[in-house]
């Protein structure tokens, strides 16, 4: 699997991709946001943010303006507004500094897994107010567009498939994450407040405290 390292420091990057390496990643290394940008597409981007000559949250909506390829912000700007403002800007993880490097191959292999898990393209859902075109990878409420980033729209998808009932946090790991251990119930959290701020109604999707989500109809 071929990774764009997007780090402009020495001390970071450098053992990271000896580390990556050691894992059996091909790494290359981008040390500018401009650099990162004009790279060959990767398989994967691990982005940081803090770039010495552009925010990588610009590199982050760049990059998904073009192109599907999966990104992790690797960051050490762990507020839960930037967690979802890079979201939102179209990555599919976000991973704070200082991380271990077990924990971060393990996100990369699961973002890897679910951009390549294969889709019943055949199928729409109807929950209520919400409509999901798996064919067109499309998802409306109200007869409205939303655009949703890839871990959204699964996400989305899972509590269609189960509008009025319960979906526990472990099968929502397995399902949209395929993986039941990484990731605290901050990861779903931080998904679960992106995706009710572009649904436009955080009443749409219900916090049942100690078991799950539910998407009401």
């Amino acid at each position: 699997m071929n990774v764009l390292l997007v780090e402009d420091d020495d001390s970071i990057a450098i053992p990271l991709a000896d580390g990556l390496r050691r894992e059996g990643f091909d790494v290359v290394r981008a040390s500018t946001g401009a650099e990162a940008l004009a790279a060959d597409e990767p398989d994967i981007v691990l982005l940081d943010l803090r770039l010495p000559d552009m925010d990588g949250l610009a590199v982050c909506r760049e990059l998904r303006a073009r192109s599907t390829v999966p990104i992790i912000v690797v960051s050490a700007r762990g507020e839960e507004v930037d967690r979802v403002l890079g979201l939102e800007l179209g990555a599919d993880d976000y991973v704070v500094k200082p991380f271990g490097l077990r924990e971060l191959v393990a996100r990369i292999r699961a973002v890897a897994r679910r951009s390549t898990a294969p889709r019943d393209e055949s199928e729409e859902i109807d929950a209520g107010r919400i409509n999901i075109d798996l064919r067109g990878h499309r998802a409306m409420v109200d007869g409205k567009e939303v655009q949703l980033t890839g871990k959204e729209f699964d996400l989305l998808t899972v509590l269609a498939r189960n509008a009025g009932a319960v979906v526990d946090r472990e099968r929502i790991l397995r399902e949209v994450w395929h993986t039941t251990w990484y990731g605290s119930s901050k990861t779903v959290d931080v998904h679960v407040a992106a995706l009710r701020r572009k649904l436009g109604d955080p009443a749409l999707i219900e916090t049942v405290r100690g078991v799950g989500l539910r998407l009401a109809t």
